[in-house]
């Protein structure tokens, strides 16, 4: 079995969600970040894995299922004797949820037990999510993000904010930002990572960082923009018949991600228009549901 050209690393997680105004009924959702990252390029024909750990109880084998058949990589996959990672999500309107996960699975990710050789084979590592907000998991995903910068392996990273992510996560931001070749963050994330209410000042800070990385800077339906040593381009959101938005960043990552793996000698401009049409199919399903490349193609074609 030949080894994944690219590689998410972090956190795949239950979303528990609330199913009635009583809070009685509960209905539960496979997900994580990363895990969707993975799962988005392995749509897109690109041998891939999810690099993380699940626990092994119901929770985790549905985990480790949609991982299956989403044709990621299983060897890359943990399952270890701990609790689940669940996201509690108790209120829709306007979103509100917390983590339960003291000492949980995804914690006990392990490196070192990945397939011999599997650096060497990957061209692309991604990163994000709580994951990096999450001791001791942070501290080796960080590590292994600076190993693989080392041997030249491209490193994307999408910070994702959460509320966990407060003045403890600014060191993590800062390395992770200066060792990434491209940056997804959102205007949303921008005021939470840097606790401002100025998103632009708040981008132009991050870029300086790291003036020779890529940045995807995403304004929701207000479109995005692609910031690179080479220039800077910007798109309206394409309209399409949203089911909902659930997805959509981590779509746009990995169809940002696939256009410079696949198609190097295009410009800034098609690079964007790829990662925008990326986000806008992620939209036409519910939940985080990866686009086909098809799909994406031809809502790239009419922007």
């Amino acid at each position: 079995m030949t080894l994944p050209v690219f590689v998410a690393a972090g956190e795949a997680l239950t979303d528990m969600i609330v199913d009635d105004t009583g809070a009685t009924r509960w209905i539960s959702k496979v997900g994580g970040s990363t895990w969707n990252v993975a799962r988005a390029m392995a749509r897109l024909n690109v041998p891939s894995a999810f690099a993380g750990a699940v626990s092994r109880d119901v929770f985790g084998a549905q985990l480790r299922q949609a991982s299956l058949d989403a044709g990621l990589d299983p060897r890359f996959l943990q399952q270890v004797d701990k609790s689940p990672l669940l996201a509690i999500v108790h209120r829709l309107d306007p979103p509100s949820y917390f983590f339960v996960g003291d000492d949980s699975a995804d914690l006990h990710f392990d490196p070192a037990a990945l397939p011999d050789g599997w650096s060497h084979a990957c061209r692309w590592v991604h990163f994000g999510g709580i994951s990096l907000a999450r001791g001791p998991l942070a501290g080796k995903l960080v590590e292994l993000a600076g190993q693989l910068k080392a041997e030249g392996v491209r490193i994307s990273y999408d910070p994702n904010f959460r509320a966990n992510m407060d003045e403890r996560y600014d060191a993590t931001l800062r390395r992770m930002t200066a060792l990434a070749d491209v940056i997804k963050v959102s205007d949303e994330d921008l005021l939470g990572l840097l606790r401002t209410e100025d998103a632009d000042a708040a981008f132009d800070t991050l870029r300086g960082w790291n003036p020779g990385a890529s940045y995807l800077y995403t304004k929701g339906a207000a479109g995005a923009s692609l910031h690179t040593p080479h220039g800077e381009w910007s798109l309206a959101a394409p309209r399409v018949a949203v089911v909902d938005t659930v997805g959509a960043g981590d779509a746009s990552i990995a169809a940002l991600a696939w256009s410079f793996m696949h198609r190097p000698e295009h410009d800034g401009f098609q690079h964007l228009r790829f990662a925008v049409a990326g986000g806008a199919a992620a939209c036409l399903a519910a939940g985080a549901t990866p686009p086909a490349l098809d799909t994406i193609e031809a809502i790239a074609a009419g922007i």
